[in-house]
């Protein structure tokens, strides 16, 4: 059985991007699940003085070693100001001080969604430039505007155009992750 990660790029318990990963996890074949939340590595604000003072915190070594001991990554961004959360943004700058391949070349599947009308694709766009760069098993992206309107947890994804390349990327992911 194949190990996922899944990462809710913040700090919300209430997060729509966490219920986003959890209902694409739901929809993959002969895996396991570890959910990396945001609260559980909650990391004193990265800064190069701070490091050289007291090194790396260990919650930031356990979070790389969760990354390390998967055979695939689903990542579902927040998205505030047009960017990262802070928490999330915290974790990556952490965790590439540990090694700079951040996600050790896994399989990734990175998706992101708002109540609003963008879906938040400025936050997927800037992680999708940047790690698609430097991680060539970055598989796909998928934004979901008006999350209330596209999605009921009931009933899941509503609009089929949504339903249906949301459902390509995940069979891309399980192909590659070999569970199909």
């Amino acid at each position: 059985m194949k190990k996922i990660v899944l990462i809710a790029g913040t700090n919300s318990s209430n997060s729509i991007n966490r219920i986003l990963l959890k209902y694409v996890a739901s929809q993959l074949k002969n895996a396991s699940f570890k959910e990396l939340l945001m609260t559980d590595f909650e990391l004193p604000l990265y800064g190069i003085d701070y490091e050289n003072q007291n090194g790396i915190p260990t919650l930031a070594h356990h979070f790389k070693l969760e990354i390390k001991a998967c055979d695939g990554i689903l990542i579902s961004l927040a998205e505030h100001n047009g960017a990262y959360t802070v928490a999330f943004k915290n974790i990556l700058d952490w965790i590439s001080r540990i090694e700079s391949d951040v996600w050790l070349n896994k399989p990734m599947l990175a998706m992101a969604t708002s109540p609003g009308k963008r879906g938040a694709i400025g936050v997927l766009e800037m992680f999708y430039s940047r790690y698609s760069l430097v991680n060539g098993n970055l598989l796909g992206k998928f934004s979901l505007p008006y999350f209330s309107k596209n999605f009921d947890e009931a009933k899941n994804l509503l609009n089929e155009p949504y339903h249906s390349e949301l459902g390509l990327l995940i069979e891309r992911f399980q192909l590659v992750i070999g569970t199909s």
